[in-house]
């Protein structure tokens, strides 16, 4: 049967391409936004890496000021130490954290601050007061701060700093006589450090955010990329699978016209020869062969005549059938079926099914189908069993066969297009009876999972007239016996 509806139905492209470009557009995913979050969380890892090298970078330059250029007493001496070697225990406590992906103190920067300002503090206290190189130590963490936390932190620190500045005046033993001008330039040199470095870090800080969300943008583009190439290969492959059947029909119903032009003009020959003889006075012998022929007559023509109704092209007006009248006629067709030898077919039609509104040669087609992939997978002596019921609201169809069954791995991928199990199989059986269903809406098609022996395929076919009735069982059972042998 020739079917042009199988591709009219098809998604159309124009419509996929509008919504395509709607999904480009959309704002990013909850999957891009986190990650947006992750790498503005991931900003701290290395600005941690920067603000450790400027603490042993500190640290470093003191001991060599405390120990070999400074001019400190040996009182002095041993006190620094002491109080660097304090900054180094902590040092060495956010370089453990940083190894590990953390932040030392990340969730209180303030307690960080406090340390640092008296940290500082008394480096210069115990050096030279105002006039220390340790004030300098100010800047460094002013900047460090500046880079690892928020504006607000750092103006938080700001003030720290000028606290600890200031108390280290009014504590030293002798206040110097330039002390004003030596605290104004102190807070000139803090505060533009502090904005200086706000500013640098804040900008790095939003071109980094940008840079991550342009990258997320990315990204999101390049799945939605990924899944429109995937999407339009799916639907290629199933545009030419199904082009590739209805080339087969065409043929198939080119050869089957030519076929019964050719064999009928000959049988009409012979039958009119029968017909002839018969009307002589033959003996009783001669009467019964010509009968036998006149009756394998008959029977070439009724097969001629199946063969051409069921090539003719198909249409694709919907009218009101019977289910287990298109089952009969699919079973009909395929008793010449070369495998059909020595199978046992069961058929349990319920009864007083009402009449569903199909396509009757797609709904053929699919049946045609599920019975030859049957009939392919049992060995003679093995059986098929077509069963035909009603239950919510839908008439259920199905063909089990008690064959080799279907391996689980296999079972997902059955309706895909060239997906066979079968060594000379095309692949497109399934396909297309899934794709007949699903784009005229008549209804779906899937493998029963809970059979343990065999396969089992269900067809469900939508029925308005079975709204609100009661369920309707499979009929008995009733074994077909076709006329033709092979």
């Amino acid at each position: 049967m020739n079917d042009p509806s199988i591709l009219e139905n098809q998604p159309n492209s124009t419509d996929a391409s509008q919504n395509e470009s709607a999904q480009a557009k959309s704002p990013p995913t909850p999957a891009a936004q986190a990650k947006i979050h992750h790498d503005a969380f991931t900003w701290e890892l290395p600005a941690e890496e920067i603000t450790l090298r400027i603490r042993w970078f500190g640290l470093c330059v003191g001991y060599v000021l405390v120990n070999f250029v400074g001019n400190n007493s040996a009182i002095q001496v041993p006190q620094l130490n002491w109080i660097l070697t304090l900054g180094a225990i902590y040092a060495l406590a956010d370089t453990y954290f940083s190894f590990r992906g953390r932040v030392f103190l990340g969730e209180w920067p303030l307690i960080i601050s406090v340390m640092e300002a008296l940290f500082i503090g008394l480096l210069c206290h115990y050096d030279a007061g105002l006039n220390s190189p340790f004030r300098f130590y100010y800047l460094l963490s002013l900047i460090v701060c500046s880079i690892r936390h928020s504006p607000a932190i750092a103006y938080m620190t700001l003030g720290l700093h000028l606290i600890s500045f200031t108390t280290i005046l009014f504590t030293s033993p002798s206040i110097p006589a330039d002390w004003l001008t030596q605290l104004l330039l102190m807070i000139v040199w803090m505060g533009w450090v502090a904005w200086a470095s706000i500013a640098f870090s804040s900008l790095v800080k939003r071109t980094s955010m940008e840079l991550s969300a342009a990258n997320a943008q990315l990204q999101q583009n390049q799945e939605l990329l990924e899944e429109r190439i995937a999407r339009r290969t799916s639907d290629l492959q199933e545009s030419q699978a199904l082009l590739v059947q209805q080339e087969k029909h065409a043929a198939f119903g080119l050869l089957a016209a030519g076929i019964a032009h050719e064999v009928g003009n000959p049988l009409a020959g012979i039958s009119s020869l029968v017909q002839l003889l018969n009307r002589h006075n033959n003996d009783e012998y001669t009467c019964k062969r010509l009968q036998e022929v006149d009756g394998q007559l008959h029977r070439i023509q009724r097969i001629l005549r199946e063969l051409i109704d069921f090539s003719r092209p198909a249409t694709t007006e919907r009218n009101r059938c019977n289910i287990n009248e298109l089952i009969t006629e699919s079973l009909n067709i395929s008793k010449y079926y070369k495998r059909k030898k020595g199978k046992k077919i069961i058929t349990r039609f319920a009864e007083n099914l009402p009449v569903v509104q199909v396509v009757r040669d797609q709904l053929v087609q699919v049946f045609l189908n599920l019975i030859l992939n049957a009939m392919d997978a049992t060995e003679e002596g093995e059986s098929i069993e077509i069963t035909t019921q009603a239950r919510d609201g839908q008439i259920l169809i199905s063909v089990h066969d008690n064959g080799q069954g279907i391996r689980e791995e296999d079972k997902p991928k059955l309706f895909q297009p060239y997906f066979t199990t079968k060594s000379k199989g095309t692949g497109l059986g399934l396909f297309v009876c899934k794709n007949i269903l699903e784009h005229s809406n008549s209804g779906t098609i899937e493998i029963d999972e809970s059979v343990k022996a065999g396969a089992k395929f269900i067809v469900s076919l939508n029925c308005d007239e079975l709204q609100g009735l009661a369920e309707i069982p499979p009929g008995p059972a009733n074994e077909i016996k076709f006329v033709i042998t092979t």
